[in-house]
């Protein structure tokens, strides 16, 4: 068995440089790598292309790194929560590429599994599909969509194993899946990490083939974006 384990989140991300395409798992504030995120800010690392659904919010998430402007093109599908973001596309500071977040999900699946691009019907006659082949099947138009390249892709599970095994709780099972080995490193953070053979094979949702290191991250604060309760009857 290889064993994919490192020790922390900076051997997790030794080799992230400045320039870099990164994928970052999560939906919203759901199921995002909080210590991996929290390292690249702490790295300083510059001008990186981030491929997420969101774009986190201005004091968590992807947030931070938009707060030390250390991205320059934002891939992403919604990004309404966060106001430095809207800032700085508004300003031009920002690159924004928006995609519909079907399209974002198969261009994650694509690249997982080696498949180089495909069509779909989303977006086609808007400015989505400027620049792209377009093709008719069956009567219907569709875009070609290439799949994404990325050097790594930094995922959040709630548990693992040594081998690279992956289990997703809830709703973390979001973008966080079709990532995995959608990169050429993938980075599993984890909440618990347990020997290589502790899992139950039919509970595993991604094989540790898709993962080339993994860590169990030191806290998580697990955010929610817009708390809604009931006023106390007091």
């Amino acid at each position: 068995m290889i064993s994919k384990k490192v020790d922390n989140v900076q051997e997790a991300l030794d080799g992230v440089q400045d320039g870099m395409t990164i994928m970052l798992g999560g939906f919203g504030l759901c199921g995002i790598p909080e210590n991996s995120i929290s390292e690249l800010v702490k790295k300083d690392v510059k001008h990186l292309t981030c491929i997420s659904n969101n774009a986190g919010v201005d004091d968590f998430g992807l947030g931070l790194l938009l707060q030390k402007k250390q991205i320059d093109t934002m891939i992403s599908s919604y990004v309404g929560e966060n106001a430095e973001f809207e800032r700085q596309m508004l300003s031009g500071e920002l690159e924004v590429i928006l995609t519909p977040q079907g399209t974002l999900a198969e261009k994650c699946r694509a690249a997982q599994v080696g498949i180089p691009a495909f069509f779909t019907p989303a977006g086609y006659g808007t400015e989505v599909a400027e620049g792209k082949e377009t093709r008719e099947f069956d009567g219907k138009m569709y875009v070609m969509e290439e799949a994404f390249k990325a050097d790594f892709s930094i995922v959040k599970a709630w548990k693992g194993d040594e081998a690279g095994n992956l289990v997703f709780k809830g709703t973390a099972r979001n973008f966080n899946p079709p990532m995995c080995g959608a990169a050429k490193i993938t980075v599993a953070e984890v909440e618990e990490l347990v020997p290589a053979g502790e899992l139950d094979p039919n509970e595993i949702h991604i094989p540790g083939i898709f993962v080339q290191r993994i860590f169990q991250g030191e806290s998580f604060e697990k955010r929610i974006e817009q708390r809604t309760v009931r006023e106390s009857k007091a």
